[in-house]
Protein backbone atom coordinates (compact mmCIF):
# COMPACT_ATOMS: atom_id res chain seq x y z
CA UNK A 1 0.00 0.00 0.00
CA UNK A 2 2.85 2.38 0.79
CA UNK A 3 4.35 1.57 -2.61
CA UNK A 4 1.07 2.58 -4.33
CA UNK A 5 0.89 5.82 -2.32
CA UNK A 6 4.44 6.74 -3.27
CA UNK A 7 3.69 5.96 -6.90
CA UNK A 8 0.53 8.06 -6.79
CA UNK A 9 2.32 10.95 -5.07
CA UNK A 10 5.17 10.79 -7.57
CA UNK A 11 2.73 10.71 -10.47
CA UNK A 12 0.84 13.73 -9.15
CA UNK A 13 4.08 15.64 -8.56
CA UNK A 14 5.33 14.88 -12.07
CA UNK A 15 1.99 15.89 -13.55
CA UNK A 16 2.04 19.19 -11.65
CA UNK A 17 5.61 19.89 -12.76
CA UNK A 18 4.83 18.97 -16.35
CA UNK A 19 1.64 21.03 -16.39
CA UNK A 20 3.36 24.27 -17.41
CA UNK A 21 5.23 22.44 -20.18
CA UNK A 22 1.97 21.05 -21.55
CA UNK A 23 0.38 24.48 -21.32
CA UNK A 24 3.17 25.90 -23.48
CA UNK A 25 2.54 23.49 -26.35
CA UNK A 26 0.01 26.02 -27.67
CA UNK A 27 1.78 29.39 -27.52
CA UNK A 28 -0.30 32.54 -27.76
CA UNK A 29 -0.38 34.50 -31.01
CA UNK A 30 1.85 37.19 -29.47
CA UNK A 31 4.31 34.52 -28.31
CA UNK A 32 4.44 33.06 -31.84
CA UNK A 33 4.79 36.52 -33.37
CA UNK A 34 7.81 37.24 -31.18
CA UNK A 35 9.30 33.85 -31.99
CA UNK A 36 8.77 34.50 -35.71
CA UNK A 37 10.46 37.88 -35.36
CA UNK A 38 13.44 36.17 -33.71
CA UNK A 39 13.61 33.52 -36.45
CA UNK A 40 13.73 36.26 -39.08
CA UNK A 41 15.94 38.81 -37.33
CA UNK A 42 18.43 36.11 -36.29
CA UNK A 43 19.21 35.43 -39.94
CA UNK A 44 17.66 31.97 -39.83
CA UNK A 45 15.35 32.74 -42.74
CA UNK A 46 18.45 33.55 -44.79
CA UNK A 47 19.38 29.88 -44.41
CA UNK A 48 16.03 28.87 -45.86
CA UNK A 49 16.70 31.19 -48.82
CA UNK A 50 20.08 29.54 -49.31
CA UNK A 51 18.40 26.16 -49.42
CA UNK A 52 15.40 26.99 -51.62
CA UNK A 53 17.02 29.27 -54.22
CA UNK A 54 19.20 26.48 -55.67
CA UNK A 55 16.05 24.53 -56.57
CA UNK A 56 14.96 27.36 -58.87
CA UNK A 57 18.47 27.83 -60.19
CA UNK A 58 18.69 24.15 -61.11
CA UNK A 59 15.44 24.47 -63.00
CA UNK A 60 16.77 27.51 -64.87
CA UNK A 61 19.91 25.58 -65.84
CA UNK A 62 17.75 23.39 -68.04
CA UNK A 63 17.68 26.22 -70.59
CA UNK A 64 21.38 25.59 -71.21
CA UNK A 65 20.71 22.09 -72.47
CA UNK A 66 17.32 22.90 -74.01
CA UNK A 67 17.38 26.47 -75.36
CA UNK A 68 14.01 25.99 -77.09
CA UNK A 69 12.25 26.00 -73.70
CA UNK A 70 14.04 29.07 -72.31
CA UNK A 71 11.10 31.51 -72.42
CA UNK A 72 8.60 29.02 -70.99
CA UNK A 73 11.09 27.94 -68.34
CA UNK A 74 11.71 31.55 -67.26
CA UNK A 75 7.94 32.05 -66.95
CA UNK A 76 7.54 28.87 -64.90
CA UNK A 77 10.38 29.86 -62.57
CA UNK A 78 8.79 33.31 -62.11
CA UNK A 79 5.46 31.63 -61.39
CA UNK A 80 7.01 29.18 -58.91
CA UNK A 81 9.01 31.80 -56.99
CA UNK A 82 6.01 32.95 -54.85
CA UNK A 83 5.10 29.32 -54.17
CA UNK A 84 8.65 28.60 -53.03
CA UNK A 85 8.39 31.70 -50.83
CA UNK A 86 5.25 30.22 -49.24
CA UNK A 87 7.17 27.04 -48.52
CA UNK A 88 9.93 29.11 -46.93
CA UNK A 89 7.35 30.89 -44.78
CA UNK A 90 6.18 27.49 -43.53
CA UNK A 91 9.73 26.76 -42.37
CA UNK A 92 9.89 30.14 -40.64
CA UNK A 93 6.63 29.27 -38.88
CA UNK A 94 8.12 25.92 -37.84
CA UNK A 95 11.19 27.70 -36.49
CA UNK A 96 8.93 30.13 -34.62
CA UNK A 97 7.08 27.24 -32.99
CA UNK A 98 10.40 25.67 -32.00
CA UNK A 99 11.56 28.94 -30.41
CA UNK A 100 8.19 29.49 -28.71
CA UNK A 101 8.28 26.00 -27.23
CA UNK A 102 11.68 26.64 -25.65
CA UNK A 103 11.64 30.33 -24.73
CA UNK A 104 9.11 32.40 -22.84
CA UNK A 105 7.68 35.58 -24.32
CA UNK A 106 9.90 37.64 -22.01
CA UNK A 107 12.99 35.74 -23.16
CA UNK A 108 11.99 36.14 -26.80
CA UNK A 109 11.56 39.89 -26.26
CA UNK A 110 15.11 40.05 -24.91
CA UNK A 111 16.44 38.03 -27.83
CA UNK A 112 14.52 40.17 -30.35
CA UNK A 113 15.87 43.32 -28.72
CA UNK A 114 19.40 41.99 -29.08
CA UNK A 115 18.98 41.16 -32.77
CA UNK A 116 17.65 44.67 -33.42
CA UNK A 117 20.53 46.31 -31.56
CA UNK A 118 23.64 47.43 -33.47
CA UNK A 119 25.57 44.49 -32.00
CA UNK A 120 22.81 42.05 -32.97
CA UNK A 121 22.59 43.40 -36.51
CA UNK A 122 26.35 43.06 -36.88
CA UNK A 123 26.24 39.56 -35.41
CA UNK A 124 23.71 38.50 -38.05
CA UNK A 125 25.79 40.13 -40.79
CA UNK A 126 29.03 38.37 -39.86
CA UNK A 127 27.47 35.04 -38.92
CA UNK A 128 27.79 33.42 -42.39
CA UNK A 129 31.52 34.19 -42.49
CA UNK A 130 32.02 32.91 -38.97
CA UNK A 131 30.15 29.71 -39.80
CA UNK A 132 32.27 29.28 -42.94
CA UNK A 133 35.41 29.62 -40.79
CA UNK A 134 34.09 27.14 -38.25
CA UNK A 135 33.14 24.58 -40.89
CA UNK A 136 36.56 24.94 -42.51
CA UNK A 137 38.33 24.52 -39.15
CA UNK A 138 36.04 21.72 -38.01
CA UNK A 139 37.51 19.18 -40.42
CA UNK A 140 41.06 19.83 -39.18
CA UNK A 141 39.96 19.88 -35.55
CA UNK A 142 37.99 16.66 -35.95
CA UNK A 143 40.94 14.84 -37.48
CA UNK A 144 43.38 16.16 -34.85
CA UNK A 145 41.01 15.32 -31.99
CA UNK A 146 40.43 11.79 -33.29
CA UNK A 147 44.18 11.28 -33.52
CA UNK A 148 44.68 12.71 -30.01
CA UNK A 149 42.01 10.44 -28.52
CA UNK A 150 43.48 7.32 -30.14
CA UNK A 151 47.04 8.22 -29.06
CA UNK A 152 45.94 8.85 -25.48
CA UNK A 153 43.77 5.73 -25.41
CA UNK A 154 46.70 3.62 -26.65
CA UNK A 155 48.94 5.13 -23.96
CA UNK A 156 46.43 4.46 -21.19
CA UNK A 157 45.61 0.96 -22.42
CA UNK A 158 49.34 0.20 -22.68
CA UNK A 159 49.71 1.16 -19.00
CA UNK A 160 47.06 -1.47 -18.29
CA UNK A 161 48.85 -4.14 -20.31
CA UNK A 162 46.76 -3.92 -23.49
CA UNK A 163 47.85 -2.99 -26.98
CA UNK A 164 45.46 -1.15 -29.31
CA UNK A 165 46.21 -1.13 -33.03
Amino acid sequence: MIRISRLAATSVALFMLAGPAFAQTQPSPSHLALARDVAISSGMSRSFDAMSEPFLQQLQQMNVTRPEIRTDLEQVVAMLRPEVEQQKQKMIDNAARAFASRLTEAELKDVATFYKSPAGVKYVQIQPGVLDDIVRDLATWSQQTAQFVMTRAREEMSKRGHQLN
